[in-house]
């Protein structure tokens, strides 16, 4: 389901009461400030009941990696690792691979991503890259399943729940953002 929506549609339904995550203070103990790795920080969304991370690519090379590393360890930070099931360990595989998806379209059809956002609740994690690119994401129509190239935003729209482009008027470049849902 390819859109334009800048936020996903429908209600996720009430946050069960007790969902924190206001602390202040980053899970797991991880840095929240990076050195030659980028700037990496991390953040409460107490207004939702979960927890976000970013990650700024700027001046930094081997993104696709970086971006995998700083989301396996926000994963680990959020519990969603080590799985304790087949299922659960299949989600955390869906959401390192549309990273990996969405951090290469922009490299190569954006001159590279800026950010890397990662957020979550009980029910859902976000993920959002930003690039400085005009073009607009999309599925390679149709779709050539013995082909090389061209499958990542088909791989995005069959994981995800949802996923879509934001523009800011007056502000060059975009954010894609997928949504996932969180494992059972």
């Amino acid at each position: 389901m390819s859109t334009t929506r800048p936020y996903s549609p429908g209600d996720r339904g009430p946050e069960p009461s007790g969902a924190s995550g206001a602390s202040g203070a980053p899970e797991g103990g991880l840095p929240v400030t990076g050195a030659s790795e980028g700037h990496v920080g991390a953040q409460t969304a107490a207004a939702t009941g979960g927890q976000s991370r970013r990650l700024s690519f700027d001046g930094t090379s081997g993104v696709v990696p970086l971006a995998r590393d700083f989301t396996r360890q926000a994963l680990y930070a959020w519990g969603w690792l080590p799985a304790d099931s087949a299922d659960q360990r299949a989600a955390a595989e869906d959401v390192l691979l549309v990273v990996s998806e969405l951090v290469t379209n922009a490299c190569l059809h954006a001159e590279g991503p800026d950010e890397l956002s990662i957020s979550r609740d009980r029910k859902v994690i976000r993920l959002e890259v930003s690039d400085r690119g005009t073009g607009q994401p999309a599925p390679r129509t149709p779709h050539r399943a013995g082909r090389p190239g061209g499958h990542g935003m088909f791989i995005v729209q069959r994981l995800c729940l949802d996923w879509g482009v934001v523009r800011s008027p007056g502000v060059a470049g975009k954010t894609v953002w997928a949504e996932l849902a969180a494992p059972a």
